[in-house]
């Protein structure tokens, strides 16, 4: 459920960000008429999303075996690179993105508008659907899943609408530089999970990177109940994970979380 809430809170707030700029920036430049077009554009890319997110789950779901290991596998591994790449494009573009949509509406007709709004929606959407997928592969819970999914969208759209409200008194670069962090964390355990389905999946059992890296089988760091099972679909945790699978973990967090800040370390000296 973890995981599923930061990924539709994320997700939703940036499409709800969009969203509001489009429509108030309408209203400031007398353009009101012209707020059904970004409605009308949300609206089909919202079902369009939930559409492609069904059969997407209703292809995955019932598989098993080798089918299974290499499905789960390849998503995770595309919904990691997928992540990380929306990570690192949201921190480059955020700081123009108001003045980027502001241009583009200034020169745009009712059938851009439609478009834009459609694109910005639906390229969420659809990296909230494979992130999800994800989500409940590594879980194997697809009701915690959903559950925590309504609730981070429900929390998108009010702390979006309460960013515009409350105007530039919320700090929304120490928002999103949080909670990259944390889906960087997300990605590495889907770092580790692709390894691990694809090391089944081509049948390596054996070795000295597939004896686990520890054992712990009491506690609440062991299998099963609520705190494990949040820890391992937020964070990757595993009560005894294979070696290669912690590798891959950190292989690819210590590299991209340390670009990652020192990019934004970068930013603030530019800021400054």
């Amino acid at each position: 459920m973890g995981s599923s809430f930061l990924i539709t809170l994320r997700e939703g707030l940036e499409a709800s960000l969009v969203i509001s700029i489009l429509l108030t920036y309408l209203v400031k430049t007398n353009r009101q008429d012209e707020k059904r077009s970004v409605w009308l554009g949300t609206i089909v890319a919202v079902v369009a999303c939930l559409i492609v997110g069904v059969l997407f789950y209703v292809l995955v779901d019932g598989l098993n075996g080798k089918v299974e290991q290499g499905v789960e596998g390849f998503l995770a591994l595309a919904a990691m690179l997928v992540l990380t790449q929306m990570i690192f494009w949201m921190r480059a573009n955020a700081r123009n993105m108001t003045s980027d949509l502001r241009k583009k509406v200034e020169a745009s007709s009712k059938t851009t508008l439609i478009v834009i709004a459609f694109v910005a929606v639906a390229r969420e959407g659809l990296e909230t659907a494979l992130f999800l997928l994800s989500a409940k592969t590594e879980t194997a819970s697809g009701s915690s899943v959903v559950i925590g999914g309504l609730i981070g969208l429900a929390a998108s759209v009010a702390i979006g609408i309460a960013i515009f409200r409350a105007g530039s008194r919320v700090n929304l670069k120490t928002f999103f530089n949080v909670t990259a962090v944390l889906l960087l964390l997300f990605a590495a355990g889907l770092a580790g999970k692709a390894v691990h389905e694809l090391r089944e999946l081509i049948g390596w059992e054996t070795g000295l990177l597939i004896t686990p890296a520890w054992t712990i089988e009491t506690g609440i760091w062991s299998a099963g109940g609520t705190f494990y099972d949040f820890m391992k679909g937020l964070f990757g945790w595993h009560a005894n994970p294979e070696r290669l699978r912690v590798g891959a973990y950190f292989v690819y967090l210590i590299p991209v979380l340390a670009s990652y800040l020192k990019s934004s370390k970068s930013d603030k000296q530019l800021v400054s």
